[in-house]
């Protein structure tokens, strides 16, 4: 992707919101050589700047590390949005990383058009809010130069940076964050068209609530999930279970109702529909790692340290048990993973049907999708690939398997193709 603008031009950034994403946003975009300002709401007691300034020490201590060297830490600037918003008017980007509330984001950029500088930047890092609404009731100048950057969690260490347009938006604004992203920020780049939840999470949500229901159907216990969807198929360590557990269930079930709310016309959105086990968690407090506990827990009996996970069917914790299946061993020896992905799912235990429901969904879900999200299917595997770290997209899993096999399969779960 070639743009007209010099990536120079972005040398000092304002992030609006210090939480979780934005200290780590301010992060990334630090150990990438910008002069970062990071505000927040002013604390109640204390220093006015402490809320932002505690988010940022408190991201400065995570692990894993959300900044490649602490000496990078004393290029970001913590302040308030009281006292130090007339400054966004130094920065060439402004980015806003604030509760997922359209009503109060319309609120911050109200204020924050009182001191923009005409053609500054503008973006938010929303995950599934259409950018036409952020927009709306601001000025030309405003609309032309705002977009959605929307960063994954975490910033640093997930590759994908989906840019999403207004209706407004001008061409180069969205080629210029495109290749700067590449070529500054070290992403995957991948534009997107404004429809409920972009592409990645539209289709990454849909396949882990897809596959959610089909555990509960199948009786497969949390280990053995964890054990097929991992490297054994391409994807993360932490599979599916524990991959939830660290992005946070909260996070999830907020996508899931989002795209739920916003796409009734969806021909799965039946699949959306929260499992009762993961509205057990959810009510529970039990949302992952943030909470302590989620789909696994950590025990200590004896004084040592033990990992359970949860009984879908009981809904109590157990010790982790070791699981294995034949197709799994049969794929061990399969180096290359687009031969491993058709023996993995032309297996012929339990493993195998697991594997041929869900590549079922996933590819008919995806076929339904051009062009509703993306006119191109390889920008959807690319957002897969550096979203969810699936070493091989959907279409591309397609590819792997066959087209006719796939489409049989799909015939056999009673899904229709687009």
């Amino acid at each position: 992707m070639t743009t007209t603008l010099a990536f120079h031009r972005i040398k000092r950034v304002a992030v609006l919101g210090s939480g979780v994403m934005g200290s780590a946003i301010a992060c990334h975009l630090a150990q990438c050589g910008a002069e970062v300002i990071l505000l927040d709401l002013p604390a109640d007691e204390g220093p006015r700047d402490g809320v932002a300034a505690g988010h940022l020490a408190k991201a400065l201590k995570s692990k894993p590390s959300p900044i490649y060297s602490k000496q990078f830490a004393s290029r970001i600037e913590t302040g308030n949005f009281d006292d130090d918003l007339p400054r966004i008017s130094e920065c060439d980007w402004i980015i806003e990383v604030i509760v997922e509330r359209l009503d109060i984001k319309q609120q911050l950029f109200e204020r924050v058009e009182q001191h923009r500088t005409p053609g500054t930047f503008i973006t938010s890092n929303t995950s599934g809010i259409p950018i036409g609404m952020l927009a709306e009731g601001r000025s030309e100048d405003f609309r032309k130069h705002f977009c959605g950057t929307h960063f994954f969690n975490p910033p640093r260490y997930l590759q994908l940076l989906e840019i999403i347009p207004g209706p407004d938006t001008l061409p180069e604004v969205l080629d210029f964050f495109t290749a700067y992203g590449e070529r500054i920020l070290g992403k995957q780049s991948v534009q997107c068209k404004d429809t409920p939840a972009f592409i990645a999470n539209r289709v990454g949500v849909f396949a882990i609530q897809a596959l959610f229901h089909t555990v509960e159907d199948m009786g497969l216990s949390v280990e053995a999930v964890d054990k097929l969807t991992g490297p054994a198929m391409g994807r993360p360590k932490s599979a599916t279970f524990r991959t939830c557990d660290v992005v946070g269930l909260d996070t999830l079930v907020h996508v899931a109702k989002g795209v739920a709310d916003n796409c009734p016309n969806d021909e799965r959105a039946e699949v959306f529909a929260i499992p009762s086990y993961v509205k057990h968690l959810v009510d529970q407090g039990w949302l992952g790692s943030k909470s302590g506990q989620g789909f696994y827990k950590k025990v200590v009996t004896d004084g040592k340290k033990e990992i359970h996970a949860l009984d879908l069917k009981t809904l109590d914790y157990k010790p982790k048990q070791k699981v294995q299946f034949a197709t799994l061993a049969a794929a061990k020896n399969v180096d290359d993973l687009r031969e491993r992905t058709k023996l993995l799912f032309n297996g012929q235990d339990q493993a195998g049907e697991f594997y041929r429901r869900i590549f079922a969904d996933v590819f008919a879900y995806v076929s339904h999708r051009i062009p509703e999200i993306s006119d191109e299917p390889y920008r959807i595997d690319d957002a897969l690939r550096a979203g969810f770290g699936w070493e091989l997209g959907a279409f591309e899993s397609w590819d792997a398997i066959g087209l006719q096999a796939g489409l049989d399969a799909c015939t056999a779960r009673g899904l229709e193709v687009a």
